[in-house]
């Protein structure tokens, strides 16, 4: 996708995964790019008005991180998931993930405007 490779352990997305989740094919990895867009947006969106569903967006959001190879991004809402089972607040680990997301999202609009 990218006409020149990114630095694997300081982006925030591991292109070398998100190559083999598209069988290294740019349209597709380009349509899952935007798809991941699209749907952190409404997640988190959705974690500011539903807070009695935050350990299942958070869930949620953890898998779509994965999907791409997002994994810190992974990692922050997989942290919101069990904070919430665990019944603590969460305040601390949805500031990371609010964090995590705008790091995987300015990453995710690189990659696109380079395809």
């Amino acid at each position: 996708m990218p006409s020149s490779p990114l630095p694997s352990a300081d982006f925030p997305v591991d292109l070398d995964h998100l190559k083999r989740m598209t069988s290294g094919e740019a349209s597709l990895e380009h349509e899952v790019l935007q798809l991941f867009l699209r749907q952190t947006s409404r997640l988190v969106e959705a974690l500011d008005q539903q807070s009695a569903q935050a350990g299942a967006l958070a869930h949620t959001l953890k898998g779509s991180a994965q999907a791409i190879g997002a994994f810190h991004l992974a990692g922050s809402a997989a942290a919101l998931e069990e904070a919430i089972r665990h019944g603590r607040d969460g305040a601390l680990e949805l500031a990371q993930l609010r964090a995590a997301v705008a790091e995987a999202r300015g990453a995710v609009e690189a990659l696109l405007r380079r395809s």
